[in-house]
This record gives C-alpha cells, structure tokens and sequence, in this order.
C-alpha cells in the first residue's frame, strides 16, 4: 500500500520497521526497500523479496553522523571530510565494520556501507526509528536484483505487490543511486559513480580518488564488494544498446519500415524519412548529466512497458560529469 508521509505514516512505518517488516522508502536517488539493519532476520527478508544473492551487500542508512560508530569500527580522516561535506547526501562510504554488528548487511563482509540521505522523509523515518531502538536501516533499491531501479513509489509497488508498505516521497530528485567511495584501503577509491562526482570527492578531502581497479600492490588487497557494481545490473526486459549519434540515425535508415518496436532515448528527434518512425518510440535525452539522470530509470521503465524489445540509447559524453549516467548504461546493456 502506498502511504502519503505524515506524522501518522511516519511512526507506522518506523514501528513495522521496528517488528522486523520491509518498508519501501524515499530517498534523493532511488526508492530503497528498508529493515532493520541490525536485525539479521529481517534483513534476511530483503535479499528473499529482491531475489538478490545473499552475499551482495546493501547499504545502510542513517540519520546522522551519530549513529557511525555503532557499526563502524574507524573512520579514516578523509572520511570524516566527506561526511561533513556531503551527509546528508547520495555518497555512500565503505567502512570496517564493527565485529558483530550487521553481519547480514554487509553480506559477510568484515566492511560496511554507510548513507545519510537527504531526503526529508528519509531523515523523519530515520528518527521516528531511532526513537524506538532501530539505529538504521539497511535499504537496497526496491526492486527485482538486477533490474532497473524504481523513482517513484508507483514503480515499487510495480515490482514488488501491493502488500507492502510503501511511503510516497514523490519522484526521487537525483534519480541514480549513490556514489559509493571505498574507504578501508588508507585510500579514497571510486567504486560507483553517481551525482557526486570524483572531482568534487577529490576537493573535499584533499587526497588523489583512485579507481577500483588500481593495481592490488598499490591497496594492498581487493576492493571490498559494493552494492550496484555487477557487469550487469539496472536492466530493462528490453535489450539495451548504446550507440553514437551517427550510428542511431544510420541503423534507422538502414531499417526503414522495419523498424518496429524500438525504444529510443536521444538527444536529437531522428531526421524524419519516409518510414522511419512509426515503429520507434522517442524519448528526448537532456542535455545536462543532471536532468538525464534523473530522467534515466524513468525513461527506460515507460519504454519497457510499452513492449518494445530493443532500446537504442545514444551515447552520454565522456566528460566526468557524466560518470554515473555512463556507468548505470553500461551495465544496463551489459
């Protein structure tokens, strides 16, 4: 059922939380399906509604810088920097964890991934659980492991039945998850972009970011695993192919009438030509990485429901703006 946020919603759904239920909840990037991060059990319930392997760890949200200490361990000094530059906010931290704390979230990991969203329904159901004993909630995006990530509470309910509780935040503003920045290895490492970019990570805690695959000798050991990192991951049932410009308008061409259902997301409407056009759908992509990440989920979901088989994507820009709009379409075509 989906829930307008109110005081009312709010402590009903901080109290199912509390009981060890799920509950579909807003945050800035994507709709997360929440429990209680330290109840294992009800943890458990998440990987079992997501179909999602149990050694793939979620992400824990919090309401504050408070509550860190109760499941990490230590906080690097750059850490501590980008906490207060961008908590609450999408960047995500992988921490050592603390022993025992979380051990079903951190899908047996000695390392645990940390949020403090922004959004203001996040934050209010956060402290309605904090009031009630729950120190944060372990929340991957609500949807079917792999597919693509749900922006509105519409698309939960869409995946995942009308039983569960879902509290409506409205469309997600930033509409790609988290960056996520590997903190256990003495050095910030990229291991998911997102809105956050690495140049901004880089200015706010002063260090060089690295890339996850940066040579073992210089880290000293593999990069822990991180929510959102498969080959694979956020695909439609569509098959999705990124392409240039030129190419898209070519392959049109080339198909003339026979191209039918066919999504595609581009920048430019394709030049009209006799025959071309009545079996594609048109989705304008923005022109800023800001606005197509927000539009991204959205546009491939509506074109997935529309039954078409294939979706032409044109390829973002390779500027590092982009990173996170780049990397979502890569692995949603993989």
């Amino acid at each position: 059922m989906i829930l307008s946020a109110n005081e009312a919603t709010l402590a009903q759904a901080a109290q199912a939380l509390c009981d060890g239920q799920l509950v579909g909840l807003p945050t800035e990037t994507v709709y997360g399906l929440a429990a209680n991060a330290t109840d294992d059990a009800a943890v458990a319930r998440i990987f079992v509604a997501k179909g999602r392997p149990a050694d793939h760890p979620l992400i824990v949200h919090v309401a504050s810088v408070d509550q860190v200490p109760l499941f990490a361990a230590q906080v690097p000094d750059f850490a501590h920097k980008l906490m207060q530059a961008f908590w609450p906010g999408p960047l995500t931290l992988i921490l050592p964890r603390q022993a025992g704390v979380a051990t079903a979230s951190a899908g047996g990991q000695d390392s645990i991934g940390l949020r403090c969203p922004s959004h203001p329904v996040a934050q209010a159901l956060l402290k309605a659980c904090l009031a009630l004993g729950v120190q944060g909630v372990s929340a991957p995006s609500a949807n079917r492991f792999g597919r693509v990530s749900p922006t509105t509470a519409a698309h939960v309910q869409s995946e995942l039945g009308p039983d569960l509780l879902i509290l409506d935040g409205g469309d997600c503003a930033v509409g790609i998850e988290s960056t996520i920045i590997d903190c256990t290895r003495g050095e910030p490492v990229l291991l998911r972009p997102g809105h956050i970019t690495r140049t901004q990570i880089e200015k706010a805690c002063g260090r060089t970011v690295l890339d996850k695959d940066a040579p073992q000798e210089v880290l000293g050991q593999p990069a822990p695993r991180a929510s959102g990192t498969l080959e694979s991951h956020y695909a439609p049932r569509a098959k999705v192919r990124l392409m240039s410009a030129h190419d898209i308008q070519a392959k049109l061409q080339a198909l003339g009438p026979h191209a039918n259902n066919l999504g595609l997301w581009s920048a430019e409407r394709p030049a009209s030509q006799e025959g071309v056009g009545a079996g594609v759908l048109w989705r304008q992509q923005a022109n800023t990485a800001e606005q197509a990440a927000h539009d991204l989920f959205s546009v491939l979901r509506d074109l997935d429901a529309r039954g078409v088989t294939q979706i032409w994507v044109q390829q973002p820009p390779d500027t590092p703006e982009w990173e996170g709009v780049r990397d979502r379409l890569q692995r949603a075509a993989a």
